[in-house]
């Protein structure tokens, strides 16, 4: 099997943001024994902030996104200093593969990134791989890890993604404040995994939480990859995960199999407004899969500019997809209702192409 595994800050770091080196040698024990089954592993790390917090001596977590990037540089050589060691315990090589949000949606550099890691596992290598924090372009754009994991997965047709947390699982109820709650062993694919409340963090050092992987297993299921969410403080939870031992949360795969492109607009990005459509251009949408015409447009909320990732919404407020704009916020109030044979010849005449849309909502 290929297998993408995902470990966040809260489960490699103490309260400090020191690196626990005990974990991560429970973790490498884990990828050594499916290198040695025949399994190829990669392995989504958090924790370079958080490493570069407790490494620079500060008291706390910076807030400002120039200061996160540049401590996030001093913690990434630590974190892979940990990997390195722990690997070679067992003669595996760690190689660090630092990814941005464009290498998922320039096709090319998808490409050279799929080539880079298959290339690393059929040298033997376990690809470690985070996000390049110190030079994104916008900011910490994926940096809770858990979608740059799903991406991972999908880019390296994996067979399998385990998100590893500090909790067993996805629950009916927040189990630290619902006595009542049970643990939900299985997802059915298309099941609306969002709908469950999940807080959005589970700790203070790290950026995810339930809410951020509830998301990731969506999209790894719409990319047609089975996901198990699970507690990374389990013994062998990875090995068991691979062995198909029941743990923590599985979340069976579609038949979507949706490109790289959609999923990260419908799932990575940050939404920079919302364009409200009428009901026609909603099941032209859903039913028919066409692109978002300003005809359809009834509302423009926010401001944004060409090219920013926004929200469609029916005239209920249901969100029923998420798309690229071709043009700016100003423009499309400008032009919203009006016939393709009305829009000025200088204007595109679609507010959303249909390849850079992804539909959310169901066809009822």
């Amino acid at each position: 099997m290929r297998v993408v595994a995902k470990i966040g800050t809260s489960s490699i770091t103490d309260q400090l943001g020191v690196i626990d080196t005990a974990v991560i040698d429970a973790m490498c024990d884990q990828l050594a024994a499916l290198r040695a089954a025949g399994h190829e592993v990669v392995l989504v790390s958090s924790g370079a902030v958080s490493a570069g917090v407790s490494a620079l001596g500060l008291t706390a977590r910076p807030t400002d996104m120039p200061t996160l990037q540049a401590i996030s540089a001093a913690g990434q050589s630590r974190l892979m200093e940990t990997y390195n060691r722990s690997l070679g315990r067992h003669g595996l090589v760690a190689a660090q593969v630092l990814l941005v949000p464009h290498d998922f949606v320039d096709r090319r550099q998808y490409l050279h990134a799929r080539q880079t890691l298959v290339r690393l596992m059929e040298l033997g290598c376990v690809p470690i791989v985070n996000e390049n924090d110190a030079i994104a372009a916008d900011e910490l754009r994926f940096g809770d890890n858990d979608r740059i994991a799903t991406l991972v997965a999908h880019n390296v047709a994996a067979d399998l993604l385990v998100l590893l947390t500090d909790m067993p699982g996805l629950y009916t109820a927040d189990p630290r404040h619902d006595t009542t709650a049970e643990l939900i062993s299985e997802v059915p694919a298309d099941d609306p995994l969002l709908s469950v409340e999940a807080t959005a963090s589970g700790s203070n050092r790290g950026s995810g939480g339930m809410a951020s992987k509830l998301s990731a297993a969506r999209m790894a299921s719409w990319a047609g990859v089975r996901a198990v969410i699970a507690s990374s403080g389990r013994p062998n939870v990875l090995v068991d995960a691979v062995a198909g031992v029941a743990v923590g949360t599985t979340f069976l795969p579609s038949d979507r199999n949706l490109p790289a492109r959609k999923l990260w607009i419908g799932f990575a990005t940050n939404v920079e407004g919302a364009l409200v459509v009428d009901d026609g251009a909603r099941r032209a949408l859903v039913e028919r899969g066409t692109s978002l015409l300003p005809a359809g447009i009834t509302e423009v909320i926010g401001s944004f500019g060409s090219g920013d990732v926004v929200e469609v919404r029916d005239l209920r407020g249901h969100t029923v997809a998420r798309g690229m704009a071709l043009v700016d916020s100003d423009v499309l109030r400008g032009i919203k209702g009006k016939r393709t044979t009305d829009l000025p010849s200088d204007v595109a005449h679609e507010a959303i192409h249909r390849d850079d849309l992804m539909v959310l909502a169901d066809r009822a």
